[in-house]
This record gives C-alpha cells, sequence and structure tokens, in this order.
C-alpha cells in the first residue's frame, strides 16, 4: 500500500495541476467573440516558451514514459527506437510545421483536412484525412489512461473494484471540465507544471540510480545478466543484424506519422509565428534527452531485479520509483508521469473535436453553423471523447487498446502523401491520393493483424522485418504515382487550388467563407 507521505505529495501534484487548470482563463485573454480558433487554438497567440511546454507536453505522452522502459524492461535493445524517432521529429517540425502554419493562419485553416480542402478542392480527400485522424486519435487518448491506471496500481494508489476505477476518474475529471470551458489553454497551462514535476523528478530518480549501482556501467552490465546474457556486449541491449531494419524504419516510420497526428498539428498551430516554431522545434532535443533517461530507468528497473506482473511491463517504472525512493519523491514521481498523461489527452480530445465539427460537421451537417454553435458542438464531442475514452478502458482489455494504437500509427501515416507532400506540389491527383490512401490503409491493417497485431513483419519468406507503416506507405506511393500518371493521360481534371503557396500572402486577404474570423 502506498505511505502516507507518498499518497500527500502525490495529491499535492495532482492538486497543481487542478489549480493551474482554473486559472488557464489568464492566459493570453481575449476580448474577442467566441470562435473554434479561439477554444482549439487559444487564438493562434503562444508565443516560444508556451509553444516549447505545450508541444513537448504533447508530444511525449505519460504513456511513452511508460512504455519506452517498459519495453527496454522486456526486450533490451529495440525500445531505443523512440530515441531516434524524436530526434528525427526535430528537423521535420522545423520545416514542415513551419510552412503548414504559414498556410494555415494565412487562409483561416485549424486542421490538416483543412488544408486539403483548400490545397486540392476536394471534400472527399479532406473528409478521409479527417476520419482517419480521429480514427487513430481515440485509441491513443485510451492509453493515456493506461498510463495513469499503470502508475496508480504500481504505486498503490489504485484500490480493486469500483473504488479504484472512481479514483481515476476523479484524476481526469478536473482536466476534463477545465478544457470543457477553457479550450486548448488548459493543457498548456498544466504543460508548465509537467515539465517542471517530470524534469526535477526524472533527474532524481536517475541520480539516485547511479548512486545505488555505482554508474551507469554496473546497471548495464546486471540488465544484460539479467536478459540471459554474460555482459552488456553480449546480451538482447545490443541490436543484432537481423532487428536493424525494422528499427530503422520504426524510427523513420514513426517520426513521419507523428507530425501527422491531430493532436501534435493542434499544439503546432497555436504557436504565434513560424518563427516561434522553429525556436520551439530546435529545443526539442531536451524532451529526447528525456525519454532517454526513461528507456535508462527501464534498464535499472531489470537491474534491480523489478518483476513487473505479467503483461505489464511498463509498471516496472513506477516500481522501481516505489522501490528505491522516499515516499515524497515517490509521489512527486508518480505524480508527474500522471500529469504528464493529462496534457496530451486533453490536447487529443480537442484535436478530434476540431476535426469533426470543420470537417464532417460544418462540411456535411450544418455548413451555415456559426462560430458560437461550432465552439458549443466542438466543447460536446471533447466530452464525449473522454467519455468513450474512460468506457474503453473500463470495458475492454488493455491488450486491445495497445492493439488499435498500433493500428493509428499505420493509418496515420497514410495521410503524409496528402499532407506533408501537398505542401510542396500538387502533381499528384486528389483521386490518387485516395486510391494510394485505401491501398496503404488495406496493406498496413492486413500486415499487422496477419502478424498478431505485431506491427514489425517480415514482407517475404528469408526477408527482413520492417514497420509495416513504412511498406504500406511506401505501397501508397507507388499506387498514387501510377494513378497520377493514368489520370493525366485521361484528362480526368482536378479541383481547383485555394491556398496559392506559389505567392506571398497579400495585405489583407481574407480565409475562405466558412473559416472562423473574429
Amino acid at each position: 500500500m502506498a505511505g502516507g507521505a507518498m499518497t500527500a505529495t502525490f495529491l499535492a501534484v495532482i492538486g497543481g495541476a487542478s489549480l493551474l487548470a482554473v486559472t488557464a482563463r489568464r492566459l493570453r485573454p481575449s476580448d474577442r467573440l467566441p470562435s473554434l480558433e479561439g477554444w482549439a487554438l487559444a487564438d493562434r497567440g503562444l508565443g516560444p516558451g508556451w509553444t516549447w511546454l505545450l508541444l513537448g507536453g504533447t508530444v511525449y505522452t505519460a504513456y511513452t514514459f511508460t512504455a519506452v522502459p517498459g519495453l527496454a524492461y522486456g526486450n533490451g535493445a529495440p525500445a531505443f527506437f523512440a530515441v531516434p524517432y524524436t530526434v528525427i521529429v526535430c528537423p521535420l517540425a522545423f520545416v514542415l510545421l513551419s510552412r503548414l502554419w504559414s498556410v494555415a493562419r494565412r487562409h483561416g485553416y485549424i486542421t490538416a483536412a483543412d488544408f486539403v480542402r483548400g490545397r486540392y478542392g476536394s471534400p472527399p480527400l479532406a473528409l478521409v484525412v479527417a476520419l482517419t485522424g480521429i480514427l487513430a486519435t481515440m485509441p491513443y487518448l485510451a492509453l493515456q489512461l493506461l498510463g495513469i491506471r499503470a502508475v496508480l496500481t504500481a504505486g498503490g494508489l489504485y484500490p480493486h473494484g469500483a473504488t479504484g476505477d472512481l479514483v481515476m476518474v476523479a484524476v481526469f475529471a478536473g482536466l476534463a471540465v477545465a478544457t470543457y470551458r477553457h479550450g486548448l489553454r488548459a493543457p498548456t497551462v498544466i504543460s508548465a507544471l509537467k515539465a517542471a514535476a517530470v524534469f526535477v523528478s526524472l533527474t532524481a530518480v536517475c541520480w539516485l540510480v547511479l548512486e545505488r549501482f555505482g554508474g551507469p556501467g554496473a546497471v548495464f552490465d546486471g540488465a544484460a545478466r539479467a536478459l540471459g546474457g554474460t555482459d552488456a556486449a553480449h546480451s538482447p541491449l545490443v541490436l543484432t543484424p537481423d532487428q536493424r531494419p525494422a528499427y530503422a524504419t520504426l524510427a523513420l516510420g514513426s517520426a513521419l506519422a507523428l507530425l501527422m497526428y491531430p493532436h501534435v498539428l493542434t499544439a503546432g498551430f497555436a504557436a504565434d509565428g513560424t518563427r516561434t516554431l522553429r525556436k520551439v522545434s530546435a529545443g526539442l532535443p531536451a524532451w529526447t534527452a528525456l525519454l532517454a533517461l526513461f528507456g535508462f530507468l527501464g534498464i535499472a528497473a531489470l537491474a534491480a531485479g523489478v518483476r513487473a506482473p505479467e503483461g505489464g511491463a511498463e509498471a516496472a517504472v513506477p516500481m522501481l520509483v516505489d522501490r528505491l525512493m522516499p515516499g515524497p519523491l515517490a509521489g512527486l514521481v508518480l505524480g508527474s508521469i500522471v500529469v504528464g498523461a493529462l496534457v496530451p489527452a486533453a490536447v487529443m480530445s480537442i484535436a478530434a473535436a476540431t476535426s469533426f465539427v470543420r470537417n464532417v460537421y460544418v462540411e456535411y451537417v450544418h455548413p451555415t453553423a456559426t462560430p458560437k454553435r461550432q465552439v458549443r458542438v466542438a466543447k460536446a464531442v471533447s466530452l464525449t471523447a473522454k467519455v468513450g475514452a474512460v468506457a474503453f478502458v473500463f470495458g475492454l482489455r488493455d491488450q486491445d487498446a495497445i492493439n488499435l494504437q498500433l493500428l493509428g500509427g499505420v493509418w496515420i501515416l497514410q495521410i503524409f502523401p496528402a499532407v506533408a507532400v501537398g505542401l510542396y506540389t500538387r502533381w499528384l491527383h486528389p483521386r490518387a491520393l485516395l486510391a494510394g490512401w485505401a491501398a496503404g490503409m488495406a496493406a498496413g491493417t492486413y500486415l499487422v493483424v496477419r502478424e498478431g497485431f505485431s506491427s514489425i513483419v517480415p514482407l517475404g519468406a528469408g526477408s527482413p522485418s520492417v514497420y509495416a507503416g513504412v511498406a504500406a506507405l511506401v505501397l501508397n506511393l507507388t499506387v498514387a504515382v501510377a494513378c497520377t500518371v493514368v489520370l493525366a493521360r485521361l484528362g480526368v481534371p482536378r479541383g481547383a487550388d485555394a491556398t496559392d503557396l506559389s505567392s506571398r500572402p497579400r495585405a489583407g486577404r481574407r480565409p475562405p467563407t466558412g473559416a472562423n474570423n473574429p
């Protein structure tokens, strides 16, 4: 059971997050009329500091901080694909996010599907981009709750039965209310507490681990022996030649997919300019270093002889913290990881709601919806998404959410040609992009399901295993290019381009009809 000091510290961290959420309305207050841009993007007014906190807090989720060390605990070296993957994200964000932001700001776009709709003049293509984003986001949102539950259970803060469920709902409820009222401003202010708590607590844990074991060499040697090796150089802590293609394609594919997730784009669109986004992209490696240290703690858990429950390797680090640290510090660490789930969970629900309102509700259900009504519907959908995630976690097995999230990563990668490639060229025909998307979705889903919901798949007998998302993306692009050539020869017209990327923005240019102009 959790000690009193640990419980008190844990509750203090969670209470601090709740108090910060209450003050969210004071973050860059606006006297403008209610609009989806104001609720979902904080009026695009976040400076470098707030954007760094929000984007880092959104990209580096609580489940990342438990799943990566859990994978290191169970499988060794392959877990560290997350380090190069998040390093690759930084230059991609520097280039892609800033360019996409400038187009979105000029035309009043709020989602990636808004950009696709304007770029290609194709409502069906914009619809599949929006629905793919929502479909990939929902299991990701549920995983944040699984991360919270794993931490609470490892710390003895999750009683069995309905009482434990109520504890988790209570932790989540405050954020749900704050997000409903203040939109993106709520997770933005909480991200400041997340950064401070995680950086401080992780530094303390790593220092304590190194002091107890006598240095990183002793930690890795102990972990190697626990995994059945003789030392760190002859153990699962070192990639084998057969693992390298899977490692490389998983890192590359995950980096390309990450920037397509609606919640990451939502956090980026909230910045106040392209210069801010470039500064923030250059500063994101600080969060990557944090992730590497969490992976190291998974190795430390092996060396310490932590026995995580069967199928629950993500609890390894919380169990290590509970074993090694005094109560108050353990409560700080566990509380910081839980707060780490609240920020991305809130942004994910906002992003999913915004995509639904802009690209489904306004486009197909109520084209004349006023900005005020759009905000009202987005708030309701955001709250429904959170309730649905809670119901999903309580009603289904943990593995179901994990399986769907693995599929979500493969799915979201299939909109990369329409969004990222579309930023630089319109050569690909929108109907060809639809055909490529369908082929990639079908192939990626088949490969993952065929291998028992493993995202690492062999392409054929005797061939190396690779990330299913990259294999599906290659097929997607191949089909899109081939269909574009065929459609061009047949003279099939394409939609008009409303983005005007080839010219500079003109002063006083108004966003298109339907944009949330204040």
